[in-house]
C-alpha cells in the first residue's frame, strides 16, 4: 500500500541514529542505512546530513517527516476502511468510541436494539479524541465509522456536516478534583462557583453554552470563565492539576479517575445522541429507528 522504506525513515528520525532504529526495527544497522538510500534514491532527495557529530534532517527530510506519518496512516486506514465496507455489507454497525464519546448507553441498550433489528451487529471502532480526528471522522461518517455517541447542536452539526439523532437532553454540569473544596458536595448552586475559573468551551462552539456564558456573564460575575479550544484528555487533567472547575455533562464521569461530576441547580442542557452521515447506509437507517423507539420505551418505562 506504500513504500515500507517511510517507516523505516520515521524511526531512524525518532531514534536519532541507525543504531538505535535497528534496535527497534530488530535489523542490523546496514540494513537500515540500505533502506534509507533506498527511499533517497528513488526520491531523488537527501534526508540526512550525516558527520560524525551524527544525523540531522535536511529540509527535505523534515517536509517528509512531518507529511510520512500521516501518509502511512492513510494507508492503514484505507485497508480498515475496505474492512468495514465487507462488515457493512454484513450488517456491521462500526460504532467511534473514544473518552470523550463513550459507547456505553449503546452497550446497555443493545440487548432492546437487537429486538428491532435482530440481524445486525455492531463493532466498537476506537479513535484518538483529537481536533483532527474529530474533524475527520465526523465529515466523513460511514466511511470507517457510523455512528459516534456524544453531545452536540445545529451549529456543530453543520461545521462538521453530519447529522444527529438526539435521545436526550443532558444537564450541564461541573468537575472538580477530588481534592477540590466543591468535591465534598453532591450537588452545587451557582454561588458555589463564586471566586472558582470555570473552563468553559470557546465561544461559537455550541449555542447551548454560549447561553450558560452569557448567563454567567451578565448576572455572576464572580465566576472567572476560561476558554479552552477542545475536549479531550488533556483538559481533564488541567481541571485536576489546576483546581479549576470544568463544564461536563454525565457521561464523561468515566474519563478521570481523579475528577468528580457534579449537578448545579441552574436549567441548563445539551443534546446528547448519534452523529451520524447525512445519507445514512439502510443498515445505519434501521438502526437509528432502533435506538430511538429503544429510548422512547425507556422514557415510558
Amino acid at each position: 500500500m506504500y513504500n515500507p522504506q517511510l517507516e523505516t525513515f520515521i524511526c531512524v528520525v525518532e531514534s536519532g541514529s541507525f543504531n538505535k532504529a535497528a534496535e527497534k526495527l530488530y535489523i542490523s544497522p546496514p540494513a537500515v542505512i540500505k533502506q534509507v538510500n533506498l527511499l533517497e534514491s528513488s526520491l531523488g532527495l537527501t534526508l540526512f546530513v550525516r558527520s560524525h557529530r551524527g544525523l540531522s534532517l535536511t529540509e527535505a527530510g523534515k517536509s517528509l517527516y512531518q507529511d510520512a506519518k500521516y501518509i502511512i496512516q492513510y494507508c492503514r486506514d484505507s485497508v480498515v476502511r475496505a474492512k468495514n465496507a465487507m462488515l457493512e455489507s454484513e450488517g456491521t454497525i462500526r460504532i467511534g468510541t473514544s473518552p470523550m464519546t463513550p459507547a456505553q448507553i449503546l452497550v446497555e441498550l443493545w440487548p432492546r436494539i437487537q429486538k428491532y433489528c435482530p440481524n445486525i451487529k455492531f463493532q466498537l471502532v476506537p479513535f484518538e479524541n483529537t481536533p483532527e480526528n474529530a474533524r475527520e471522522i465526523l465529515r466523513n461518517l460511514g466511511q470507517n465509522i457510523d455512528v459516534v455517541a456524544g453531545i452536540f447542536d445545529e451549529t456543530m452539526l453543520n461545521l462538521r456536516q453530519c447529522k444527529g439523532l438526539e435521545i436526550s437532553r443532558e444537564p450541564i454540569c461541573c468537575a472538580v478534583s477530588i481534592h477540590h473544596r466543591l468535591a465534598k458536595k453532591e450537588k452545587l448552586t451557582i454561588e458555589d462557583l463564586y471566586g472558582e475559573n470555570l473552563l468553559l468551551m470557546r465561544r461559537n462552539w455550541s449555542h447551548y453554552v454560549d447561553m450558560l456564558r452569557d448567563d454567567l456573564w451578565q448576572n455572576h460575575p464572580q465566576i472567572h470563565i476560561v476558554d479552552f479550544e477542545f475536549y479531550n484528555v488533556e483538559i481533564f487533567n488541567q481541571c485536576e492539576n489546576s483546581d479549576d472547575v470544568l463544564m461536563a455533562v454525565g457521561n464523561w464521569r468515566y474519563v478521570h479517575p481523579l475528577l468528580k461530576i457534579l449537578p448545579v441547580e441552574w436549567d441548563y442542557t445539551i443534546p446528547f445522541g448519534l452523529l451520524h452521515s447525512a445519507e445514512p447506509s439502510p443498515a445505519v437507517k434501521q438502526f437509528l429507528d432502533a435506538v430511538e423507539k429503544t429510548w422512547n420505551q425507556e422514557e415510558k418505562e
